[in-house]
């Protein structure tokens, strides 16, 4: 019942929202002049034509093609096309997206129940339809681009990883870097993932798995009971980060053969990407020169910022600087070590490894433009000043995820947030959408107060953003055509 609720109440803002935005907007916009184009040349059956400003893989397209074919019977038949191509419109390709928009939120309602069973089906259809509006996401369900797609094969892939069904995972996650080729970051931290959860917790891995390799059963079991008689004290306190890391190696080198029957399809994918970064020169398919990779540091100061913002409710709370001066002064002298290695962290990210992409400078479209001149660049000071606010920010997020997730998982998460973002030379809030998602799903608050604010604060950026967008465009005077706002 609660898959079933989740689509439909998405599914009823999705679809008047789309009518309205096709009908404003029914030619390409912003990056869609070259997705449509791309789409409509595969849809014509010309798939050796390639715009060389196009950065992703073509995933997203053949998505579409599928799509497509699954109306164009009908269309036929009533005599709406004439032909397969005449079906790929700028419409029928965002609808593309759409569809996604649903099944995703289907699949974070899954992901919900998987990692927190004991939730009641209310609370957690409430999650799937707070987080189907977060606002980087919503927005970006009505124009065709990879946002959408790429979210929704990387969520694939952590349920199929959760069902502890590794080759299914595995495909997925070629899919997802077929879509966007960064998500290869996200395939290797969910096979960490599986392996933090084989080898920490061997009691829940007797569970039925679809792959031969990985039932563990009673394999995992001997391993953990032999475990135990060297080093029990790990089992019955509370494991610290280097007691988990001990607990992995030796845990895994008694599963070795198992791990890697299960998780070497994961490993294969690896390889084909970096066959294909050989073959192609770089990660990036075309306009390699604008999307070189540049070690930009702030990239992930302004993640924890801007998450924490969209998380207002969990971080900006009297309850939660209590509980994080509380974690303080329980370690005081480790605690002090932190703050000070954060903050001279966050200073030198701010001041050696803070990019202004000319991208960024020059395109009045995105607010990160306004963001970067009204804010962060209002003051030779601002940058600096704006420090303690990040540090605040990873710390809070730190402070949550630690209630819930190993200190093993944390850290994996955060290298592979860094991993995503840090090479990324510009400021794009769309590129945090899969960090955040990953992020707030393992969170596990259950204050139905705070998941009602945040959802009222996600609808309120909404309908501004949707309302700028298509009700205040603008017009350059050094270039003809209509310009809208845009994130």
């Amino acid at each position: 019942m609660g898959r079933l609720a989740v689509a439909v109440i998405v599914s009823s803002w999705i679809i008047p929202i789309s009518i309205l935005v096709n009908r404003i907007v029914p030619d390409p916009y912003m990056d869609e002049i070259f997705h449509v184009p791309q789409a409509q040349q595969y849809c014509k059956g010309n798939f050796g034509s390639w715009d060389p400003m196009i950065t992703t893989p073509p995933g997203l397209y053949f998505l579409s093609l599928a799509h497509v074919a699954c109306f164009f019977p009908g269309m036929f038949c009533i005599q709406a096309a004439s032909s397969f191509s005449d079906v790929c419109s700028t419409v029928a390709l965002r609808s593309t997206n759409a569809i996604l928009a649903v099944i995703c939120s289907i699949l974070v309602y899954e992901i919900i129940t998987q990692l927190r069973p004991a939730l009641d089906e209310m609370k957690a259809t409430l999650n799937a339809i707070v987080l189907a509006l977060y606002p980087l996401h919503w927005f970006f369900t009505f124009l065709y681009y990879t946002d959408v797609a790429s979210l929704t094969a990387v969520l694939a892939m952590y349920l199929a990883c959760l069902k502890k069904n590794y080759l299914f995972s595995a495909l997925l996650g070629l899919l997802a870097v077929f879509v966007r080729q960064t998500n290869i970051i996200w395939v290797l931290f969910v096979a960490c993932s599986g392996v933090i959860e084989c080898t920490l917790t061997p009691s829940q891995t007797n569970v039925r798995s679809d792959e031969p390799g990985l039932s563990v059963r009673k394999d995992s079991q001997l391993a953990s009971d032999k475990g135990v008689t060297k080093g029990s004290n790990l089992r019955k306190r509370r494991h610290g980060l280097f007691d988990e890391i001990q607990r992995i190696f030796y845990m895994a080198w008694h599963l070795k053969w198992e791990l890697l029957v299960s998780l070497s399809p994961f490993f294969m994918v690896l390889v084909a990407f970096v066959a294909f970064v050989s073959w192609n020169g770089s990660v990036v398919l075309g306009a390699k020169d604008a999307h070189a990779v540049t070690p930009h540091f702030a990239q992930i100061m302004y993640f924890s910022l801007v998450s924490a913002l969209f998380m207002a409710p969990f971080h900006i709370s009297v309850h939660q600087v209590a509980a994080l001066l509380q974690s303080f002064w329980k370690d005081r002298l480790l605690s002090f070590f932190q703050l000070s290695a954060a903050l001279i962290a966050g200073f030198l990210s701010v001041h050696f490894f803070s990019i202004a992409h000319p991208y960024l400078l020059a395109d009045n479209r995105h607010y990160p433009f306004y963001l970067w001149r009204k804010v962060i660049n209002a003051h030779w000071s601002m940058k600096y000043l704006l420090v303690p606010l990040y540090v605040y920010s990873w710390f809070s997020i730190f402070n949550l995820l630690a209630q819930a997730q190993k200190k093993i998982w944390v850290l994996s998460y955060f290298l592979a947030s860094a991993a995503v973002l840090v090479p990324a030379p510009l400021i794009e809030f769309r590129y945090y959408t899969i960090p955040f998602f990953f992020l707030i799903l393992h969170l596990h608050i259950n204050d139905y107060r705070s998941w009602l604010l945040m959802g009222i604060l996600y609808i309120v950026i909404n309908i501004f953003t949707i309302y700028m967008f298509l009700f205040r465009p603008y017009s350059w005077d050094h270039e003809p055509g209509i310009q809208r706002f845009i994130w």
